[in-house]
């Protein structure tokens, strides 16, 4: 499995070279080929038969990280719509991105999320699921803002970055408790404990943590306002990351750690709450929008609702039609998503009120909407598969009972939110359908004349549009031999319901849907009447404004901060930094009980010993009352020499020889540039600030000493002492342990070093090059 999360990552590093030749052959055409060969790679998991397979690879074992990758059903659902959709995706964008592009970046950022993506869902270990949940946010941030000479694409992509790396370092502080709490880092052995969690003190703030990491993920109420400006986005970004991939990692992380939090009412509570508020929220706002891929948008949060919803009920009917809606949103959104891009590419805009009456110029795009939008809709037709999960969402909902007063109530008022949510689920998908493909087109509007999209554009919709219907005429396919797999790994209890069509008219579940039905075509027939409910309710409120004044509020508040020590005073930035180090370090000891003074096994201290202190001493001090450059440098010069004699006399002659050179090296430079600096002037500082610099310089030079001794006479770890003069002879090849040391064992430490200096070099003699160019 590691490979499937490495090769999209190793061949971005080739997709520079490819896009080189992107005149002659588009970039993506490489690219395709990666995601398509992943997708067979994962398919030929699917069957009644499968068991979950586990994979580890060493990484860091001292600290309990490894590479360990699982897959079990919930994971293979979501890595073939990763790659599955990613492939499709990819031809799309062969199409829809023109060679002019920076094709070359595009391809990079989107191998780096489908990487990310596929460790997220496949890592069992909680902070390797960490390092790959924020490089999804990193590479997201980098694909919404490939159009970065657009304002709104920079601020897209900086609110969802922003965003979700907030909850992604909530969701770590969880990842972090549970550790601690279960003294393991593997998912699966968390879930095998998940007693010892749920009677852990840490309990409340574990999930907590957690679901502020699921929600801001996947876009939940009130942290959905990032999503809408994501769709500054290319459409292929959109309908890869905002239909079937990173807007469902939320998801995902809720039903991978359901099996420990399922039985605990706040679950059921908090994440049924949000996300029926969420299915309403989004659905009510979706209406209002007038860009199509806002619509979308919108309707992608309410979506996310209904699933967030339908995990935190919890019950077998629940889990089931989670997974069965995952799979079924994916298709007819990220069909939507490609049908907003045609219109988009051929008609040069995405206002709908510029659109109508468009099924004349593309039939086969609107014909491909009218399936999609009637699917999401949840329209009782057979061969509708988002009929089906809407329907076991219906019935989910009427099954539910809290343990307290509150709970209770809750679950008593669901399904008729539900029912609330799904009428404008209804009223939205007819809008987006009717109002840019029904009605009579006006080309005036439209700043290019339309026709339909080349084949190679509709290829991918075509496909994911046969996917609802297939799936909508064979439900039943994928029942035992994928979604059971998907609901049993989140449920813990084998789990495969019939799907059927027809219960009969006492079906509540058809009951509500007819009620959907019904009240939604009333609204859509009275949209322009009752739209005026959108002054009321939002009204002025807006969580965007509210987004907006806390950033401002922060950028002016860093800015004040930072004018505050930002004055150009070199000794004041030396004192912040050598003060800030004291007292964290001081604090941070103190609290650790890391000062720990022994005098034992010393070695004997002799006259001479003490009298080169001395001198070193007093040499120290007298650079404080030096009045001339050259004999300051040389009084320090005396401390740096001090040095190298002590090393002699506690017989370290390598150590002596270095410090010899390299204070001979600094005396020199020294002397050297403080030839051209002005001469030392008497220094008119206040009483306040001598103090201060008398309390720093006390106290730094106190706590080293202090640091030094207790690392003398602390013993936490063995020595690694023993280790190097055991092996530099048969490893190193060399008598002289510390070269070998430098050399061989550190051999890279070295070398970076080395170039780190090369480098400085090269940058100051550049420097030099250019003032006297300047000249």
């Amino acid at each position: 499995m590691i490979f499937t999360v490495l090769i999209p990552l190793i061949l971005a590093c080739f997709i520079p070279l490819l896009s080189k030749i992107k005149e002659k052959i588009h970039t993506g055409v490489f690219v395709f080929f990666i995601p398509f060969i992943i997708f067979l790679y994962f398919i030929q998991f699917v069957g009644n038969d499968f068991s979950p397979v586990r994979q580890t690879f060493r990484w860091i074992p001292s600290l309990g990280i490894n590479l360990d990758f699982y897959l079990d059903g919930l994971s293979l659902l979501f890595a073939l719509l990763i790659s599955g959709i990613g492939a499709l995706v990819v031809l799309y964008s062969i199409y829809y991105l023109n060679k002019t592009e920076r094709l070359g970046h595009f391809y990079v950022y989107l191998l780096m999320f489908m990487a990310a993506m596929l460790g997220v869902v496949l890592s069992d270990n909680v902070f390797v699921l960490y390092t790959f949940w924020e490089l999804t946010s990193i590479s997201s941030f980098l694909l919404i803002g490939y159009w970065h000479f657009n304002e709104r694409s920079r601020y897209g992509a900086l609110k969802s970055m922003l965003i979700t790396i907030f909850g992604g370092l909530s969701m770590f502080g969880g990842f972090v408790l549970l550790t601690v709490v279960t003294d393991t880092t593997s998912i699966q052995a968390m879930i095998e404990q998940k007693d010892v969690i749920l009677n852990s003190t840490y309990l409340p703030l574990i999930l907590g943590f957690i679901l502020l990491g699921a929600f801001t993920k996947s876009a939940q109420f009130p942290f959905h306002i990032w999503l809408p400006d994501a769709m500054e986005a290319p459409t292929p970004v959109s309908a890869y990351l905002h239909s079937a991939t990173m807007v469902k990692a939320g998801l995902f992380l809720v039903a991978r750690f359901s099996p420990v939090f399922s039985t605990y009412e706040w679950f059921f509570i908090i994440v049924s709450l949000v996300g029926i508020v969420t299915l309403c929220w989004g659905s009510y706002m979706a209406v209002r929008q007038t860009d199509l891929k806002a619509i979308l948008a919108f309707s992608t949060i309410s979506q996310l609702g209904m699933i967030m919803a339908m995990l935190g009920f919890g019950t077998e009917i629940a889990v089931f039609a989670a997974v069965f809606h995952i799979l079924n949103h994916a298709t007819f959104k990220g069909s939507l998503f490609m049908v907003a891009g045609i219109v988009d590419h051929e008609t040069g805009t995405r206002d709908i009120r510029k659109l109508g009456g468009l099924i004349t110029f593309l039939p086969i795009t609107g014909t491909l909407a009218l399936f999609g939008t009637f699917s999401m809709a949840g329209i009782p037709l057979p061969f509708l598969n988002g009929f089906y999960s809407k329907e076991l969402f219906f019935e989910s909902s009427l099954d539910l009972a809290g343990a307290s007063t509150f709970a209770d109530l809750l679950a008593q008022a669901i399904p008729y939110l539900a029912v609330f949510g799904s009428i404008f689920t209804f009223v939205y998908s007819l809008y987006f359908l009717f109002g840019t493909f029904a009605g009579k087109a006006d080309l005036a509007k439209l700043p290019k004349k339309p026709h339909e999209a080349p084949f190679g554009m509709l290829v991918s919709p075509i496909i994911l549009v046969l996917g609802v219907i297939l799936i909508g005429l064979f439900p039943n396919v994928v029942n035992g031999t994928f979604l059971a797999h998907a609901a049993e790994a989140i449920k813990g209890v084998s789990i495969e319901k019939h799907i059927t069509f027809w219960h009969g008219f006492n079906y509540t579940p058809l009951q509500m849907t007819l009620i959907v039905v019904g009240l939604g075509l009333v609204l859509v027939l009275t949209r322009k009447k009752w739209a005026g409910a959108y002054h009321i309710l939002p009204g002025k409120l807006s969580l965007n404004r509210l987004y907006n004044a806390i950033l401002d509020k922060l950028d002016d508040w860093t800015k004040d901060v930072t004018q505050s020590y930002m004055t150009g005073s070199l000794r004041l930035y030396v004192a912040i930094i050598i003060g800030a180090t004291l007292v964290v370090t001081a604090i941070v000891m103190l609290v650790t009980g890391g000062f720990n003074i022994q005098f034992n096994d010393l070695a004997d201290v002799t006259a001479i010993e003490v009298s080169v202190v001395v001198i070193m001493v007093i040499a120290a001090l007298g650079t404080i009352v030096a009045k001339n450059n050259v004999s300051a440098i040389l009084i320090l010069g005396v401390v740096g020499y001090g040095v190298a004699i002590l090393f002699v006399l506690y017989r370290a002659p390598d150590l002596a020889l270095t410090q010899l050179v390299i204070e001979t090296v600094t005396v020199v430079l020294f002397l050297l540039c403080f030839y051209h600096m002005p001469k030392l002037r008497k220094r008119n500082e206040s009483a306040g600030t001598k103090t201060i610099n008398l309390i720093i310089s006390i106290g730094f030079g106190a706590l080293l000493t202090l640091v030094g001794i207790s690392a003398h006479s602390s013993k936490w770890f063995d020595s690694i002492a023993d280790y190097f003069i055991e092996t530099s002879k048969p490893l190193g090849g060399g008598h002289n342990i510390v070269n070998v040391i430098l050399v061989d064992m550190r051999g890279f430490d070295t070398l970076f070093e080395i170039t780190v200096l090369g480098l400085a070099a090269l940058a100051i003699y550049s420097l030099i090059k250019l003032k006297k160019g300047a000249k």
